[in-house]
């Protein structure tokens, strides 16, 4: 599905720099943020661990390579590693335009890259990261971003002046972030989240500008312990309101403003605290490869990993605990692999059987089709389409993994043009196509922040199109699966109703017997809600070509 994205236009793909004394400052890959480090703030340290390597040498010391003289110059010991990687991931999430995801899955597996980003771009290292540091940073970088409006909210009403916060340096900015999150929502030590982020400013940046994060943070302290932070109140008209909650809550207004059309403002609420929270993790056990559950669940216990069962035989969900699982090799070993339930659903909508042919129209970076690919039993053939050739490579390595190369043919191609020249005519056809991912907002921290009301109609304009280019690959009396990962209805039953409209051919079909009826709307779609259900929103309809 994602794949499918680049053929936005790129106002719509990136996230908009709003500071614009900081536009200019990511230099290529190394992500180094000018103006951030001056070189008084660390020269110091830096001098007397040189005339320390200086001494060592003359009293001759066996000779160290250049590169690791450098990095021993450059180790602070008193920053905390977590407290730097955070730090430096945030920026690189906010003015980089990386994902939060994407930075912390690498971070579980390359703590020396993390360190290198926060060298280029604070000018010294810390010692490497452990697990726990690799805990604290997700923990601490999800976190920030999703309640980043309501940190700020809180970080500027306790500014003197409203131009100590608008004109304040980014990196300043993210120290302030975290130590208010640390210290309103995780209820760390107030004295220790004050000393370590006022060490981190004065280090990274100038003694000044710890000075300032210690007053704000010491403010920040006593208001807590009297309960009276400052909030906006409910109060005023429908717009006044939705500015409220959604700086309570730290969500765009546009997007409160939508949920409570639709939904409601105490469900909108629900659904905005389902977000801030810690998301389950969905995991998919291979029983191609003949694993089953239950082998998987003994793994786990020895682990000691919470789980939880699924309404899905092949799946099952955790909280915490990803880290030893991926540790133990489950997941590099072709076991099991991470997916969300609202997914696999999408799956029993399609219903792949044995022999059949099925094309997976926006297919990168390929879970949908490996699951649907599992249930052909060897027999059959999934064609794997998608525009991004890039997260092909991904689909099909992992279909080496899982033991699925002969029942799946990966195929570079935009679906628009690929429809028109392709005769071929498949029993099924899944379309997940490119959305608002208004569902996984639990799961990617940093996409509320990225997505604008404006980009609904960019995106419903492109599923128009996809629709119709997938109806093409339908045989007569085959079925066309139209899926987002979306709660909103206009991607959803809105797309499927003007598609019936322009398309008589097709009909909706039931999936009474495909879904539990828990899952099923109003309308016969599948529908999974995030706060009912306890997983990612998804959408799924079931449509059948007539035979004529």
């Amino acid at each position: 599905m994602e794949g499918v994205l680049s053929l936005l236009p790129r106002s719509h793909t990136q996230f908009v720099i709003s500071r614009s004394n900081f536009s200019n400052a990511i230099k290529s890959d190394s992500l180094a943020i000018s103006g951030v480090v001056s070189a008084s703030s660390v020269s110091a340290p830096h001098n007397s661990r040189r005339r320390y390597t200086e001494s060592i040498e003359t009293n001759h010391a066996p000779r160290l390579s250049s590169l690791t003289k450098r990095t021993m110059q450059n180790i602070n010991e008193e920053i905390s590693p977590h407290r730097a990687v955070a730090t430096v991931r945030l920026l690189r999430i906010e003015k980089g335009g990386a994902f939060a995801g994407l930075l912390n899955e690498k971070g579980k597996n390359s703590g020396k890259n993390e360190m290198d980003y926060v060298e280029r771009t604070l000018g010294f290292r810390t010692r490497e990261l452990d697990d726990r540091d690799i805990r604290l940073v997700t923990e601490i970088v999800g976190g920030t971003v999703r309640w980043r409006r309501y940190l700020d909210h809180l970080i500027l009403s306790l500014c003197n002046k409203e131009r100590v916060f608008t004109d304040m340096e980014p990196l300043l900015l993210q120290i302030l972030r975290i130590g208010f999150f640390e210290i309103v929502k995780l209820n760390m030590p107030s004295y220790a989240v004050v000393d370590e982020n006022v060490k981190l400013a004065k280090v990274a940046l100038r003694p000044g500008a710890g000075n300032l994060v210690n007053d704000i943070l010491r403010k920040l302290v006593l208001l807590k312990e009297s309960d009276s932070l400052p909030l906006p109140k409910l109060e005023g008209d429908d717009r006044a309101r939705a500015r409220a909650l959604a700086t309570i809550y730290s969500h765009p207004v546009w997007m409160v403003r939508r949920w409570i059309k639709y939904l409601g403002q105490e469900e909108a609420v629900r659904l905005m605290n389902w977000n801030n929270a810690d998301p389950y993790f969905g995991i998919r056990v291979n029983t191609w490869k003949g694993y089953t559950r239950a082998d998987i669940f003994s793994q786990l216990e020895d682990l000691k990993v919470d789980y939880e069962t699924s309404f899905l035989d092949d799946f099952f969900r955790i909280r915490t605990g990803m880290q030893a699982i991926m540790h133990a090799g489950l997941l590099e070993k072709g076991i099991c692999s991470v997916q969300d339930e609202s997914a696999g659903f999408v799956v029993s909508v399609v219903d792949p059987q044995p022999g059949e042919t099925i094309t997976d129209c926006c297919a990168a970076p390929g879970g949908k089709s490996l699951y649907m690919a599992s249930r052909l039993r060897g027999q059959g053939m999934v064609y794997a389409i998608d525009i991004n050739e890039g997260r092909l490579r991904i689909l099909r390595d992992a279909a080496k993994l899982q033991d699925l190369v002969g029942v799946i043919t990966a195929i570079h191609s935009d679906l628009r043009a690929y429809s028109i020249r392709n005769i071929v005519k498949s029993d099924k056809v899944l379309l997940d196509v490119p959305c608002s991912g208004l569902g996984v907002l639990s799961k990617r921290a940093d996409l509320r922040w990225n997505r604008h009301l404006e980009d609904l109609k960019e995106l419903t304009r492109l599923q128009d199109e996809l629709l119709d280019a997938a109806a093409l690959l339908v045989k007569p009396g085959g079925v066309l699966v139209y899926s987002t990962c979306s709660i909103d209805p206009d991607e959803n039953e809105g797309r499927v109703m003007s598609f019936l409209q322009r398309h008589p051919e097709f009909s909706v079909q039931p999936i009474n017997r495909l879904v539990p009826p828990d899952f099923i709307s109003e309308d016969g779609f599948y529908f999974s809600n995030p706060v009912k259900h306890c997983m990612d929103g998804a959408f799924a309809a079931r449509l059948v070509r007539s035979l004529s």
